[in-house]
């Protein structure tokens, strides 16, 4: 079931506007990003100017620019990119504490002092957890402590700073997660419309079979009988004429019965976002956490209905696999298109395993109804010219992978 223009119209007009913050994935986005964080760097003008200003030397002030300067540069990468939470985050947090620490001992006083209101903010944003990110928040409110006690700061200024700190790394924590929760709140609505759609979709097909269905059929019923009762009568050129005419309203009722019928199970095939719905539900029914792909649903409809189809099938396989025979904590799910190609990738911390043959997955309860629930997935993605592949996951427990060609058309004219 392909996913039509008027239901991505429904999909946009009912999906929340994700804001600046979640723009910073955009082009447009970044550059805001950049300047809005660029903004707040001007603070630093003030030990800059301690710097010229005061008794250093050349190599002390080319040293404190220096520190500046590498701070600006990690803070300008690091800030704007927390929506995508980089790999280095961590490692550029670390640097920035450190070169904080670096200004302190070597300068003191209270500009130095200062870029540890830079690292609070940064923390609380790119700290995932939100645990660690209060423990990380405070960790630097007692690193500002401890640095303008040691660098003999008045106490007037250290009150005056302490306060931005500790309350700014808190505040962009509140931020942080006020952006995720509007994002599954997105992804909660999208969801809806999207199981709007569908259920629309099963009512119009089954008010479709009810109300043409008997009709059509009783149609062909009635001109085969009449066809019949003709043919026992003397022949005639009318006659004859009349038994064609009917024989071809029977022919048109037949085919438009059949046509249908193609129709209705058209709306009935499977989906991936209908199915990853409900194999999300099933699997915290279950107590199995789950992780899934946020473009999964969105990538619903996107490219061939037959083989998306073979792909719910699987998922929908796989997760009743996890639910009854792993034994699983976790599951993950996840969607990637390489070339012409599109996967399917669900995989468990559970002790199920790929037999020596690897054709079958072993679980200490129904290996023989998993083994058949696999044979069936082989089949189908078989038929839609896809393959399927059971592997260990990298920790232990279990890893399946669904491919199958992005575009059915093109596989079945290169066939032989």
């Amino acid at each position: 079931m392909s996913t039509t223009s008027a239901d991505r119209s429904v999909l946009s007009a009912g999906a929340p506007d994700r804001g600046p913050l979640t723009g910073y994935r955009t082009r447009a986005g970044r550059v805001a990003g950049l300047v809005f964080t660029g903004v707040w760097l001007a603070y630093l003008i003030g030990p800059v100017v301690d710097l010229i200003t005061r008794h250093y030397s050349v190599a002390d002030r080319v040293a404190g620019l220096s520190i500046i300067a590498a701070f600006c540069v990690i803070y300008v990468i690091l800030v704007p990119s927390w929506p995508s939470g980089p790999r280095y985050a961590h490692a550029g947090l670390a640097a920035l504490a450190a070169l904080a620490a670096a200004a302190c001992i070597l300068f003191g006083g209270m500009g130095a002092a200062s870029l540890w209101i830079f690292v609070s903010s940064a923390a609380g944003l790119l700290v995932a957890s939100h645990r660690w990110a209060v423990r990380v928040v405070l960790a630097v409110a007692a690193c500002y402590v401890v640095f303008c006690y040691t660098g003999h700061v008045p106490m007037t200024d250290f009150l005056g700073n302490l306060l931005p700190v500790t309350f700014l790394g808190l505040a962009m924590i509140g931020l942080r997660r006020q952006v995720q929760l509007t994002s599954e709140l997105q992804r909660a609505r999208e969801e809806v419309v999207q199981l709007a759609a569908n259920e629309e979709r099963l009512r119009l097909a089954r008010d479709m079979h009810d109300l043409t269905g008997q009709s059509l059929s009783v149609i062909t019923l009635k001109s085969e009988l009449a066809a019949r009762l003709l043919s026992r009568l003397p022949g005639s050129p009318e006659r004859d004429r009349v038994q064609d005419e009917i024989e071809q309203v029977a022919a048109v009722s037949r085919q438009t019965l059949h046509d249908i019928r193609e129709a209705i199970s058209g709306y009935r095939r499977p989906t991936l976002a209908v199915e990853l719905i409900t194999a999300r539900a099933a699997l915290v029914s279950a107590g199995i956490a789950v992780e899934d792909d946020p473009g999964l649903i969105l990538a619903s409809g996107t490219f061939d209905p037959d083989a998306e189809a073979a792909l719910a099938w699987c998922l929908r396989e796989a997760v009743t696999n996890v639910v009854r025979h792993s034994g699983a904590k976790h599951c993950r799910i996840g969607l990637t298109s390489q070339q012409d190609n599109v996967s399917l990738v669900v995989s468990d911390d559970g002790r199920g395993h790929v037999s020596p043959a690897g054709q079958d997955a072993e679980t200490d309860a129904g290996t023989q109804a998993a083994g058949t629930g696999l044979r069936g997935m082989s089949e189908r993605l078989s038929a839609a010219g896809g393959s399927l592949e059971l592997r260990p996951d990298a920790r232990p427990g279990f890893c399946l992978t669904a491919t199958v060609p992005a575009h059915l058309e093109q596989v079945t004219s290169s066939g032989p």
